[in-house]
């Protein structure tokens, strides 16, 4: 279990973002996304879930994934996702640890087909920010603080993307997708978030 740390803690392992780059990040570039159209606001925060294999934490499968590099042998439900393009610009582990494929500044291939208030394809102007996790498990805590830290600082960046502006993957492309999912405790997290912004 990885519980409740300080806030100096999580604002050191986040760091700062600088032209796009989340500095407590790891950097793994994908080359699944492309560039924004150069008018384009980013005005909207997503978030999902992932695990690889479905359930199953700390394997390195969600960063093949997003890299082009998933060994489809490796388990059955490989097969169908292998020769999937898509990416995030985020990925929060279990244990609080981020991992950054796309430059926030560009667009990575998180939402697939999707609508916010009547807008379609928000991959365009959004940041998909992943949680390591499925829709029936709890989160950890510390997923939740890093997301809510990293959620102000995306939002000093990017000041279109409010709380009201940050959505589950299951809101813009609903029947399709349910992540993050019903263990997703909106309420404490936008708790966090207006915490971490009042500080």
């Amino acid at each position: 279990m990885f519980g409740v740390v300080s806030q100096e803690e999580i604002e050191k392992r986040v760091g700062r973002i600088s032209q796009g780059v989340v500095s407590g990040a790891r950097q793994l570039n994908s080359v699944n996304y492309n560039e924004r159209a150069a008018d384009t606001e980013i005005s909207l925060l997503v978030i999902h879930n992932i695990s690889l294999p479905p359930k199953e934490f700390g394997t390195p499968c969600v960063e093949d994934f997003f890299l082009n590099k998933l060994d489809s042998t490796l388990d059955p439900f490989f097969e169908g996702i292998a020769d999937l393009k898509v990416s995030a610009h985020l990925f929060v582990k279990r244990t609080g640890d981020i991992v950054q494929f796309v430059n926030l500044n560009q667009r990575a291939w998180h939402a697939g087909v999707s609508s916010f208030h009547g807008r379609e394809g928000c991959n365009d102007f959004s940041i998909g920010i992943e949680m390591e996790g499925a829709d029936d498990l709890a989160y950890e805590e510390i997923q939740y603080q890093v997301l809510a830290y990293l959620s102000t600082l995306i939002e000093a960046e990017y000041p279109a993307i409010s709380v009201e502006n940050t959505v589950g993957h299951c809101d813009i492309a609903p029947g399709r997708k349910t992540d993050p999912g019903e263990s997703f405790n909106w309420q404490h997290y936008r708790q966090l978030r207006k915490g971490f912004a009042n500080n």
